[in-house]
């Protein structure tokens, strides 16, 4: 891998160009990173006490008496986000929508069962199991190349 930095005071931001001959996995990790970067600071919320939250280490987003949480190893926390905001600034590489009210984290996917009939039941790490509603199967397949 070749690495350039160009610095110009004319350019109003930041600008990261990758060039590449095909979709590789080491040009998936770097737009990954790039990309968590690129999300910035989220805070999760107990109580009145804030936290920044890892997304690395967060198991899944979810819905639930009309507020969206993040549960991570350490505990669950409310975000201050809707479903779809978080879709949008989380990446498509790492986080997917299995269902109308929950975002999982592909990287804490630890199995798949794919023996029920219209849906992926995924257990996630710390054994937090989950499943794909019908209605996301079909992407879901896709985004996991099956």
């Amino acid at each position: 891998m070749k690495i350039e930095l160009k610095l110009d005071l004319a350019e109003p931001e930041t600008r990261v160009v990758i060039h590449a001959p095909t979709r590789t996995p080491e040009v998936e990790e770097l737009l990954g990173r790039l990309e968590a970067a690129d999300a910035g600071l989220l805070l999760g919320f107990q109580g009145d006490t804030a936290v920044p939250l890892d997304l690395e280490r967060v198991l899944r987003f979810f819905g639930e008496d009309k507020e969206v949480r993040a549960q991570t190893p350490d505990g669950t926390y409310t975000v201050r986000l809707r479903l779809y905001e978080l879709e949008q600034r989380l990446s498509a590489h790492r986080f997917a929508r299995v269902s109308h009210s929950e975002i999982v984290n592909l990287r804490q996917v630890t199995a798949l069962d794919l023996g029920l009939t219209g849906t992926i039941r995924m257990t996630l790490a710390g054994g937090v199991t989950t499943y794909v509603s019908r209605r996301y199967v079909k992407k879901m397949k896709e985004v996991l190349g099956l």
